[in-house]
C-alpha cells in the first residue's frame, strides 16, 4: 500500500502522462500571498475556465457559473466581506464558482450540441431531455441543492488543477459572508454559492502539508 510518503514523492513507475498530472497534483499548494503587480490576462483566465469545464456534472448538464471579479474597486469591496483575507485584493482575480438551481433548463441547449458533435442521436438526446428536464424540474428543493454542489466541487477542483498546470497559483475560500456578497454582486435568485477562488502569481510558497495515509481513508468492501 502507497503511505503518505509515497504520495508526497511520486512513484517511479508512471508514464509521462501520469507524472506530468502526479507533479500538478502536488505542486499545487493553497496560496495566501500573491504579487500584486501581477495581472492575469482575460483570456488566460478564459483558458483555464475552458479547462476546468471539462469536469464531468450529472447528466452533463454543468450547472457550474463563474462570477471572475478583476476590477480592483469591486475587491476592495468584498475585502471585509471575505474577512480581510489579503489575497482577495492582492490576486489577479476572485473566482466565485456558483451554481444555477435552473440547470435544467438549459437541457435542449446542451443535448443539441451533442447531437451536432455526433456524439448522441436526436432519439437518445429527447429522451433523456425529457426525463431529466421532469425529474429535476420536480425535484424537491434540497435535492437539486446536493447536486449541484456535488457538481460545483468536482469544477471548483479542476479549476484550481488547470490554474497550477498553466503556472498560477489559487486558494479555495468557504470563508466569507455569503448573504452580503450576494448583495454586493447583486446574485439571481436561482444561483447558489459554491465557494471563492483567489487566481494568481504567489509572492511566497504556500506551505507544504501533509495527509494521512491512504490506509487509514480507505475502506475495502466493508467498513
Amino acid at each position: 500500500m502507497l503511505n503518505a510518503f509515497d504520495l508526497r514523492r511520486g512513484v517511479s513507475f508512471l508514464s509521462n502522462s501520469e507524472s506530468s498530472f502526479s507533479t500538478v497534483i502536488r505542486e499545487r499548494r493553497s496560496v495566501r500571498k500573491y504579487d500584486p503587480t501581477f495581472k492575469m490576462t482575460q483570456e488566460e483566465i478564459q483558458a483555464i475556465i475552458a479547462d476546468a469545464v471539462l469536469a464531468p456534472s450529472g447528466s452533463n448538464l454543468q450547472p457550474w457559473r463563474f462570477l471572475v471579479i478583476t476590477d480592483q474597486e469591486t475587491k476592495q469591496k468584498l475585502l471585509p466581506i471575505a474577512f480581510n483575507q489579503e489575497q482577495v485584493v492582492t490576486s489577479s482575480a476572485v473566482i466565485a464558482v456558483m451554481a444555477d438551481l435552473e440547470f435544467y433548463k438549459h437541457a435542449e441547449r446542451i443535448y443539441e450540441k451533442s447531437i451536432e458533435a455526433g456524439y448522441m442521436t436526436r432519439e437518445a438526446a429527447d429522451k433523456l431531455r425529457t426525463n431529466m428536464t421532469g425529474f429535476y424540474a420536480n425535484a424537491p428543493a434540497e435535492r437539486l441543492l446536493s447536486s449541484v454542489l456535488v457538481d460545483g466541487g468536482l469544477v471548483s477542483m479542476q479549476l484550481m488543477l488547470a490554474a497550477r498546470a498553466r503556472g498560477f497559483d489559487t486558494v479555495p475560500m468557504a470563508g466569507y459572508n455569503v448573504a452580503q456578497f450576494r448583495e454586493l454582486m447583486n446574485v439571481p435568485d436561482h444561483y447558489t454559492n459554491v465557494m471563492l477562488i483567489a487566481l494568481g502569481k504567489a509572492s511566497e510558497a504556500g506551505h507544504p502539508t501533509t495527509r494521512l495515509d491512504v490506509n487509514d481513508v480507505t475502506f475495502w468492501n466493508h467498513f
